[in-house]
């Protein structure tokens, strides 16, 4: 009867460890993830190219999806969720990791975003949170200040960030949010970010990936400040690229080293024990791609 009790005792605390709706996996086993921002035009319904990044996803059937923000225009209603972003992406729902855009606070308290993505995408009073994969810790960050309380220094998000990050003892660390403090796009950088990039900084983080921006672009390892650092620097990638349309670039921001704003598709990461891999994959036709690989700090 005891080793009945000791059993039930140890599937129960397995059950509260493990999230719902997130994979549990070791700190040895790479990870593949897909994504990009900017997605489905449930507006114009003007759907091919999301169509074709959705197509993108498939090729990739075990690899957990990201969905960096304006997952659906214009105004993340229910019934855009349902007539846009659920024929494309949406099939890959149930392994994505959502961030909130600003497009999806064009619905009341970000309403269809919630709905549609569930326990997923956190608490809806917050829209941040944070899971583990492999050797990685992935922080999802809500850059929709006004709508959390701020994102400055003290805010209820950036306290809670601090303290995430200090808890963490996972080897590398990849931030996921909206909008970029680093961007050579005509679309502004958001310097509302610079204390979340700082805090990142400290707990040497690893990579940031935003989108906002209807471009890719990546830039060299730098602090929160835009200096270069080799040494702790943290690598933004900017892949606004989902399908939605593309911006064009104005002056070249300091320490960006790759830009296109031509070319749909979606970022590839392969998160090693204690590297990242990154590719661009352009949807069929497109021939510009990124890749490259670098250790973790």
């Amino acid at each position: 009867m005891r080793k009945v009790l000791l059993a039930a005792l140890l599937l129960a605390i397995a059950g509260i460890l493990c999230w719902p709706g997130r994979k549990s996996t070791s700190q040895t086993t790479d990870v593949t993830l897909v994504g990009a921002g900017d997605i489905a035009d449930g507006f114009n319904l003007t759907l091919a190219d999301s169509m074709a990044t959705a197509a993108l996803l498939d090729a990739y059937p075990s690899a957990t999806v990201f969905a960096t923000g304006d997952v659906v225009y214009d105004n993340g209603t229910d019934g855009d969720f349902a007539k846009a972003y659920d024929p494309t992406w949406g099939r890959a729902r149930a392994r994505t990791i959502p961030v909130p855009g600003n497009h999806e606070y064009n619905a009341a308290f970000a309403v269809g975003y919630f709905n549609y993505f569930g326990p997923a995408a956190g608490d809806p009073t917050k829209g941040y949170y944070s899971l583990d994969l492999g050797a990685w810790h992935i922080v999802v960050v809500n850059s929709n200040c006004a709508f959390v309380g701020g994102c400055g220094s003290n805010s209820l998000q950036e306290v809670w960030l601090r303290n995430d990050l200090a808890a963490h003892t996972q080897a590398c660390t990849l931030a996921l949010w909206h909008h970029p403090l680093y961007t050579s796009s005509t679309t502004s950088p958001d310097s509302e970010m610079q204390t979340v990039f700082q805090d990142l900084y400290n707990a040497h983080a690893d990579l940031v990936v935003n989108g906002h921006a209807h471009v890719y672009e990546r830039f060299a390892p730098q602090d929160a400040n835009g200096n270069p650092d080799t040494a702790r620097g943290i690598t933004e990638i900017v892949a606004g690229t989902g399908g939605k349309s593309h911006v064009s670039f104005g002056t070249t921001a300091a320490n960006s080293l790759v830009r296109n704003g031509s070319t749909f598709g979606v970022l590839k990461l392969t998160l090693h024990s204690s590297s990242f891999d990154w590719q661009f994959v352009p949807v069929p036709g497109g021939t510009f791609t990124d890749s490259g690989t670098q250790a973790c700090h």
